[in-house]
């Protein structure tokens, strides 16, 4: 088959789904078109560790995060050119809430029907937009739902969030690939390590994290690291929190690897990637309550979900004080993950899906044609 892939913003969490996905349906065409946001990452180096035989990447010059009626019909006019390329293809997946509405639309207009829409955190669950701005998004996702599409959540919470509205919706976990995770092992047994990664913005909390650190600033034990840079960076001011900034894939894993908790702020998610590979790695967790998060915590087994400051603070020092609970409840979290968050068991499930929402049995021939149009 050859799947067109949209997607805005090609980094972080989505990209690393995006590789491990493409790799698992290696015998399959994959076209991705993509947007660029270079304080997150920069487009070239994420390439350099995509496959080589069965990946395009195309350009989406156009598109941008927020909402601009003007850049938003450019990057319209856009899309509806590169997708006019592909409509052959067997499936189109859009990718993230900006591909979802723009792509949905572009393909009702080309008479494309062969469309999947992940949003990968549903938009009217925004932690930093008003109520109003809010009712704004879920009626935009209803809209966009009237030009056709399936939408396919990460995880079972985010569906229903969308069933709640009346927005049909299904699922499919994402996941990653535990049989090969590598890392070094250079923990620091005279500290506890209290790990998160992702962007510093609003959506993660970082005035939370920031507050239970400086809580804990006291006890010299506790060390508290954000891996990852953004907008809001500049909030994690308390002396015991470390800063890395962004690191590679395998610095990333290193790091968490040497932590004995992994904490989120999160105030909504579709199901975080990062926490994925956390539990890879065999670490307990802390997760905040909220879309995401929630169904990856098996509380007592793998770690716990939290609902306010004064509960985290007094999870951590259980945590702390019980350290053996703690390692046992990481090997848990690889266990959970090996049952539910499998890149070979989504592979397979998405699979499954893009051979039912097929219009056209795949052949090479159409995958040669595209070439040409790609760069």
């Amino acid at each position: 088959m050859m799947i067109v892939h949209i997607v805005d913003p090609f980094a972080a969490g989505l990209a690393t789904f995006l590789k491990l996905l493409t790799e698992e349906l290696s015998s399959d065409y994959h076209i991705i078109v993509h947007g660029e946001r270079k304080e997150l990452a920069d487009p070239k180096d994420i390439k350099k560790f995509f496959p080589k035989k069965n990946i395009r990447f195309i350009y989406w010059k156009s598109v941008q995060r927020d909402i601009n009626p003007v850049k938003d019909v450019m990057a319209y006019l856009e899309l509806v050119a590169i997708l006019k390329r592909f409509r052959k293809a067997d499936v189109i997946h859009l990718h993230s809430s900006k591909a979802g509405f723009l792509g949905r639309i572009a393909c009702r207009q080309l008479g494309i029907k062969h469309v999947i829409y992940t949003p990968n955190g549903a938009p009217f669950l925004m932690s930093n937009a008003s109520d109003v701005k809010l009712k704004i998004y879920e009626k935009l996702e209803k809209f966009a739902n009237l030009f056709g599409g399936k939408i396919i959540c990460t995880s079972l919470s985010e569906q229903e969030e969308y069933l709640k509205r009346g927005i049909d919706a299904d699922f499919i976990n994402n996941g990653t690939n535990i049989s090969k995770q590598s890392f070094k092992s250079d923990k620091d047994y005279n500290k506890f390590r209290i790990v998160t990664s992702g962007r510093v913005v609003d959506q993660k909390n970082p005035k939370l994290f920031n507050d239970v650190a400086l809580a804990l600033a006291d006890l010299k034990h506790f060390e508290f690291i954000w891996i990852g840079d953004g907008q809001d960076a500049d909030i994690l001011t308390s002396p015991n929190i470390i800063k890395t900034g962004w690191l590679s894939k395998e610095g990333v894993r290193n790091k968490i690897a040497t932590a004995d908790l992994y904490f989120s702020t999160s105030v909504f998610e579709g199901l975080p990637f990062a926490v994925i590979e956390a539990m890879a790695l065999g670490k307990c967790l802390l997760l905040s309550n909220c879309t995401g998060n929630v169904d990856l915590v098996e509380s007592g087994r793998n770690g716990e979900i939290y609902n306010t400051k004064e509960e985290a603070i007094n999870h951590i020092l259980y945590f702390y004080f019980n350290k053996e609970i703690t390692e046992s409840m990481g090997m848990e979290s690889i266990e959970i993950c090996k049952d539910y968050f499998n890149i070979e068991d989504t592979a397979n499930r998405y699979l499954r899906l893009y051979q039912r929402v097929r219009r056209l049995p795949a052949y090479s021939s159409v995958f040669k044609w595209a070439l040409r149009y790609s760069r």
